[in-house]
């Protein structure tokens, strides 16, 4: 599975009703801009959209091959974000998001 095939699947993945009550939107920026997609969640609905739209509560810069080392299990996301390797944001946004996203 690649990260683009992974964040456009997220809605099938994701419980809705986990997310009732919840509204964010989350920028990927993968691949020095040449992967950019919205993830936005409104009220238990998750929309994915292509490019950076509408302003974001947490925006997560990466190279797709990493995301996916996070994703799988490969690598510990906690190290990368201190090495610098992927830069998010807004961690607290994160950490709400990144369990129901199969991101932890």
């Amino acid at each position: 599975m690649t990260a683009k095939e992974f964040i456009e699947t997220l809605p099938t993945k994701v419980n809705a009703e986990a997310l009732t009550g919840m509204d964010t939107v989350f920028h990927f920026d993968l691949d020095g801009g040449a992967m950019q997609k919205t993830v936005k969640v409104e009220n238990g609905h998750m929309t994915i959209l292509d490019g950076l739209q509408g302003a974001e509560k947490c925006k997560i810069t990466a190279k797709s091959d990493l995301l996916m080392r996070i994703v799988r299990g490969e690598e510990n996301p906690t190290m990368a974000v201190m090495m610098g390797k992927i830069k998010i944001s807004n961690l607290g946004e994160m950490m709400k998001f990144a369990p129901k996203f199969g991101l932890m």
